[in-house]
């Protein structure tokens, strides 16, 4: 009968809870990227994204965002040696991410990225020839329609003042922010097919989500997207916990939107008894087999 294997030898399990928010957005994107990066309103945590990029592929691999705003996605992968490509469609945030692209270069990012502004419906033909290899691992953060979170100021009258709260000023059938539930849903599956044919074979898409309350009700999200994913022909793999509050020992530090401690604060005046949500889903996906894929 073989030897156990001392404990400090076995190989670490990860662990499906992700502590990402031991810093605020503002400190973990304070030096690496640049001033007007807290304009998009709806951004992932640069933790996570460094989380997920080192989790789910190699240095030397590519990453891909076909939604990628600001360009977290990008930004923490070639910090971590990876190359990266990211689609925006909004010419301003592709602008945005141009530019803490060339800051995390010009301080040392061993990582090539670039974007392409365009519709990620169209993935395979916007990323023509500018693939010099597949992809390792898609990873993105869908938009939240109009269910947004930007900045908000509490006046001593009880008016509340909004800005950085809108992907774009017009709506547009284009912007899946500004097209309904349904269309973005359906936009989604598109998206998400299009995903599966710029991967390798094992590469993995990865989509990180939170819940959100509309008049006390929960709506969610996460659980939509995995629908979205499935009719999309993607395979689960994995569904992790991203804490979106801090650990103080063992307290737990929030760091809710205003929209969110809002809400809830209404749905517990009126004896719903609802908590703020204080996580992100992130849901893993691999793409069917060859084989697996004919009838």
């Amino acid at each position: 009968m073989p030897e156990p294997t001392p404990r400090n030898q076995r190989a670490e399990v990860p662990l499906s809870v992700w502590p990402t928010a031991q810093t605020s957005h503002r400190a973990q994107r304070t030096g690496r990227y640049v001033p007007g990066s807290a304009a998009h309103p709806a951004r992932m945590l640069p933790a996570l994204a460094r989380h997920a990029i080192e989790r789910y592929s190699q240095p030397g691999e590519l990453v891909i965002d076909p939604l990628c705003g600001i360009g977290t996605t990008l930004v923490e992968a070639v910090h971590l040696g990876r190359d990266a490509l990211g689609v925006e469609l909004e010419a301003r945030w592709a602008e945005l991410a141009e530019r803490n692209l060339a800051h995390a270069m010009g301080h040392g990012a061993p990582g090539i990225a670039s974007v392409i502004v365009g519709d990620a419906r169209q993935l395979p033909r916007l990323l023509a020839g500018q693939l010099g290899q597949p992809a390792a691992l898609v990873l993105t953060s869908p938009p939240y329609g109009s269910f947004t979170h930007g900045h908000v100021r509490a006046g001593r009258s009880g008016k509340v003042a909004k800005w950085n709260h809108r992907y774009t000023p017009t709506t547009s059938g284009a912007n899946l922010a500004t097209a309904g539930e349904a269309a973005l849903l359906a936009g989604m599956v598109e998206i998400l097919a299009a995903c599966a044919k710029v991967l390798r074979p094992g590469g993995l898409v990865v989509l990180t989500a939170r819940p959100w309350r509309r008049g006390g009700v929960l709506v969610d999200f996460p659980g939509a997207l995995e629908r979205a994913a499935e009719q999309a022909g993607l395979i689960p793999v994995e569904r992790a916990v991203a804490l979106l509050a801090g650990l103080r020992g063992e307290r737990l530090v929030p760091r809710a939107s205003f929209f969110a401690l809002d809400n809830a604060r209404k749905a517990r005046a009126r004896g719903m008894p609802v908590h703020v949500v204080a996580h992100a889903a992130v849901l893993v996906f691999s793409a069917p087999t060859a084989e697996a894929a004919r009838p």
